[in-house]
This record gives structure tokens, sequence and C-alpha cells, in this order.
């Protein structure tokens, strides 16, 4: 079992109410990796300017991560500026600078290429599907996908769902996929453009998921101080990928057991800025955390 991610690495500059932090090592696809490295030995695709700090790449291969198709080029690493308001849900981009992200043209190495799952974080479906044809044999693809790309590229988007086992996307990219304000309805629709299973985010609110096996609903876990929402879905994702690499038993328990986990693993990633939190875990406490969860649900 091998488990590659392809997604952005980035400086993140972030103020909440509850502070602020300038250039924390951020992305898709350092977020992604560093949750999901808690179950299994994550392969990272990436591009990072001249400015990326060694610290930074000795970080993620402390946690097993593979960085070898991570890239340097000439230029600056992709940076982003937010602020969340006073109820965490929303946030003001204050500042996008692309840099060397914005000519990333992702070339997996070859040792990545029998990789057995495969995490598409978000970005262009043209990228995407170009990723996807490195790949020889993968069990189980699972794409994110964003309102940006569903506007301005969406039969690229059509094209590569039948090509997905699984689409990951929040409540309101729902909508704006289907024309369905129902989720359970969005959730049957979007399953219909390809994915054979769809997971569908709902924030504090928790996620769905839609498969063969029905629908399955996992409330978020109840944690009582957010310092910093920005990592949470992609921690999520990786919480779900790396379980999965992790796990070979048939559906639809193995699913479901890793929604709980990606859950566990986002509630964690929020209780502090950028990486801050994940880096004092411990895999004893996720386990513990889902075990509390697990009761917590019993009834």
């Amino acid at each position: 079992m091998s488990l590659v991610v392809v997604g952005s690495i980035a400086f993140d500059s972030i103020e909440t109410p509850h502070g602020k932090v300038d250039d924390a090592l951020g992305g898709s696809a350092s977020f992604f990796s560093y949750a999901a490295s808690f179950f299994t030995t994550p392969r990272l695709v990436g591009v990072v300017g001249e400015d990326f700090p060694e610290a930074n790449r000795k970080l993620l291969e402390s946690r097993r991560i593979d960085t070898s198709g991570l890239v340097t080029q000439p230029g600056k690493t992709f940076r982003w500026k937010g602020r969340y308001h006073e109820d965490m849900n929303t946030r003001d981009t204050l500042e996008v600078h692309l840099n060397v992200f914005g000519t990333f043209n992702p070339v997996l190495p070859e040792a990545f290429r029998d990789s057995t799952h495969v995490f598409l974080a978000n970005g262009s479906p043209v990228l995407q599907a170009k990723v996807l044809e490195q790949v020889r044999k993968p069990k189980l693809v699972m794409a994110d996908t964003m309102d940006l790309w569903i506007e301005t590229q969406r039969d690229e988007l059509l094209k590569l769902l039948p090509r997905l086992h699984g689409l990951l996307l929040n409540d309101s990219e729902a909508r704006l996929l289907t024309d369905q304000d129902n989720m359970i309805k969005a959730g049957q629709a979007v399953r219909k453009l390809g994915p054979k299973f769809v997971i569908i985010k709902k924030g504090e609110h928790g996620a769905m998921l839609f498969s063969d096996d029905g629908v399955f609903v996992i409330p978020a876990y109840p944690t009582e101080e957010v310092l910093d929402p920005t990592g949470a879905g992609d921690s999520f994702a990786g919480g779900i990928m790396g379980y999965l690499d992790s796990d070979d038993s048939p559906p639809p328990g193995r699913l479901r057991r890793a929604m709980a986990y990606g859950t566990v693993l986002a509630s964690l990633a929020v209780e502090g800025f950028g990486l801050d939190r994940l880096k004092q875990t411990r895999r004893e406490e996720i386990d513990e955390r889902l075990e509390w969860y697990r009761t917590m649900l019993a009834f």
C-alpha cells in the first residue's frame, strides 16, 4: 500500500480572533501529508521557491513523509494571507501570491507511479487529470475541488469525475455543481456524475458520505477552542486517505472509520495555528480521542 498526494505547499499568514501568525507552513499537501503520516508513509508532490527553508523540508521528513517529489524552482513559494471573522466560519482572503505554484506542472517521480492510493488536492481538473495519467494502477483515487473550478472548468471536471473513486467537496460546492439545495439530493446527484463515493464537508456540522452502502452522516468532533481552521479540510482528507492506505478491510465499515479518523485529525488541527497542534500530536492521542468520539455517538 502506498499513498501519494499532489497539492500546494504554502506560507500562510493568518489572523483570527485568537491571534495571528506570519508565514506558517501550510498548503493542502502539507496538512494532508502530515495528517496522513500518523497512519502511513505519504509521498508528497509539490513545488516551492528558493525561499523555502530546509527546516520545513526536514519537518516533513521527520514524519516519514517522502519529499523526493517536492521540487524547488527559481522564485518564491506560494503565499496566502487571510483574516477570519468572529464566528470562525467565514474569512476574508487579503492576499494571494501564487508565485512558483502558478506555473506548477506536476511530474511524479518514477518511484511514485506505482502508488496504490492517490489524493488529488484542490486544483485545476486539467492538472488533476494529468497527474492521474502518471499513476499505473491506482486502487483508490480521491480528489478535492472548489467553486472556482466548478465555475471555470466545469467541462474538464465532469470528464474527470468518472475516473475517480471518491470526490471531496463542501456543501456550497455540492449545491453549485448539482443545482440541488437539499444535501441528500446533491450528494446522490454528484455520485451520478461518476465517483463511486462522495464526501460532503459541512464544517462545524460534520460531513456526509454517499456510497453504494447508502448515506452516512458524522458530526464534527466537539472542540472547545478553535484557534485556526485553515488546515481542517486537508487534515480531514489526510486522515481519511492515510487510514484507508493502512486498512484493507471491506467496506462499508472502512470508509466510515476513515471519516471518523479524519474528523479527529481535523479537530486537532484547528486547536493551533498552522501545523503547530499536529506537531504536538501522538498516535495514541488520536486513538484516545477516537474512542471518546465513538462513545459520544453510541446510543
